[in-house]
């Protein structure tokens, strides 16, 4: 459905992907030993909403209910409802941990809530099949959908400042934003739509005219393509220093998160728009590559 946050999709070495919501490093061997319990217990709360969203044969209406209810609980946890809650909610294996984790470490309850935010705006989005009126809006479901993951790893690497934070979302924005653009392919026969129509409308292209299709690639949607994946290159770079911000593993796995960004953008734009009908991901062999630009930053 996304993310977050992120990361590059697909990077090899199991860095983070925006994809399902893998952009927690859980998996990843550079993840900070004494982290691992709070990153798994937040990829699991956002991973099980993502499947409230986009799994299943459910109606809108019915996922909407379930992701407020997924929400309520969220807002049970620290109170003192908290062990009624946990005792009769439907999700007791996402919430249990994710209640010791935010003891622990003060996990920041407002980030959690702008992803549900995000995912219920994705579901009545994709029931009314809504575009996106222009780029300030998309970037605004950015906000919410990947930039609090980031900020919740800055908050448990202890990281708190202000040029950080943003440095942060620039590249969780930027994430977000090259998984939009390299899942056209996906996403517009779903009925899914991110190319806003305030850009389609200045390049003179009908949303009408847009499909997942070779047939359907013109100068003009190659041109608006080209626009949006240096956008997301812009964000990233202006991102990318945050990397010498944080210590040790967390660090490296930044690096790769950026650099896989990086690698997928430039994939894209070697394309020159095929992606509208064909989907692009790393491949293992590229690990190399990454791991060399990883050093020289």
């Amino acid at each position: 459905m996304h993310p977050a946050t992120s990361a590059a999709a697909q990077a090899p070495a199991q860095s983070p992907s925006i994809t399902h919501y893998e952009n927690f490093p859980v998996a990843s061997w550079l993840c900070p030993p004494r982290l691992r319990a709070p990153i798994a217990a937040l990829y699991h709360f956002a991973r099980t909403a993502d499947d409230i969203a986009d799994e299943g044969d459910f109606s809108a209406e019915q996922r909407l209910e379930q992701l407020q209810r997924y929400g309520h609980d969220l807002q049970q946890l620290g109170t003192d409802a908290e062990a009624e809650m946990l005792a009769c909610s439907a999700w007791p294996q996402v919430f249990a941990p994710l209640a010791r984790q935010m003891q622990t470490h003060q996990l920041p309850k407002p980030l959690m809530a702008d992803l549900l935010s995000a995912f219920e705006q994705d579901v009545r989005m994709t029931a009314s099949q809504t575009p996106y009126a222009d780029m300030a809006q998309l970037i605004d479901y950015c906000r919410r959908s990947a930039n609090p993951v980031g900020r919740l790893l800055l908050h448990l690497y202890g990281v708190d400042h202000a040029q950080a934070l943003t440095q942060s979302d620039a590249i969780c924005t930027a994430l977000q934003l090259i998984n939009f653009w390299q899942d056209l392919s996906q996403d517009l026969p779903r009925q899914r739509h991110y190319l806003p129509d305030a850009d389609l409308a200045r390049h003179g292209i009908a949303r009408s005219a847009v499909r997942a299709q070779a047939s359907a690639l013109t100068p003009a949607l190659q041109n608006l393509l080209a626009e949006l994946h240096q956008q997301a290159r812009s964000l990233m770079e202006q991102g990318a220093p945050l990397v010498h911000q944080l210590p040790g593993r967390a660090g490296w796995e930044l690096r790769l998160v950026v650099q896989g960004g990086l690698r997928v953008l430039e994939h894209l734009e070697s394309m020159q728009g095929r992606n509208l009908y064909q989907r692009i991901k790393l491949r293992k062999q590229e690990l190399p590559t990454l791991l060399w630009r990883a050093i020289r930053m």
